[in-house]
């Protein structure tokens, strides 16, 4: 489980153009690393499009933005082109990763208990530590609460 203030997890997946993709290659940069469920969901696109209308603001503050779901590169390319989406998604369709990070686990969806995707969000420092973590959080209005919450950390 991650822990704010220690070092983020490790993380080598492809992106939806079939390129590797490490944590590392951002090394001296905001990273915002948000998982959800699934492509073209309501609340995934809806979160995905507020991260990408915001992305401006956020390449101002010196942050990349990184989604990331257990769907395939080519699931993730028809997606981006569908919304016109303006972040990379990762692919993790073995969950390793998310596990890692605390997105993967029990979840109560309609009453029935069930593994799956905890959408949730972290935001990584230039020097690779866990800045914050929402370990829960709602679709719309979150790519507005990242930003200030990215803006607050970077003056703090």
């Amino acid at each position: 489980m991650i822990e704010v203030g220690k070092k983020a997890p490790a993380l080598t997946l492809v992106n939806q153009d079939d390129d590797k993709v490490k944590l590392s290659d951002y090394a001296g940069k905001w990273v915002v690393l948000y998982f959800y469920p699934k492509d073209d969901t309501p609340g995934c696109t809806i979160e995905a499009c507020e991260f990408s209308e915001g992305i401006k603001d956020l390449e101002k503050l010196d942050a990349i933005v990184l989604g990331c779901s257990p769907d395939d590169a080519e699931s993730h390319r028809k997606f981006i082109a569908k919304h016109k989406l303006k972040v990379d998604l990762l692919s993790d369709p073995s969950h390793k990763v998310m596990e890692k990070y605390g997105a993967w686990g029990e979840k109560n969806m309609y009453g029935k208990i069930k593994e799956g995707v905890i959408r949730s969000t972290v935001i990584i420092d230039p020097a690779g530590k866990v800045a914050h973590h929402w370990k829960k959080v709602g679709a719309k209005g979150h790519a507005e609460k990242v930003k200030a919450k990215l803006a607050a950390l970077r003056e703090g």
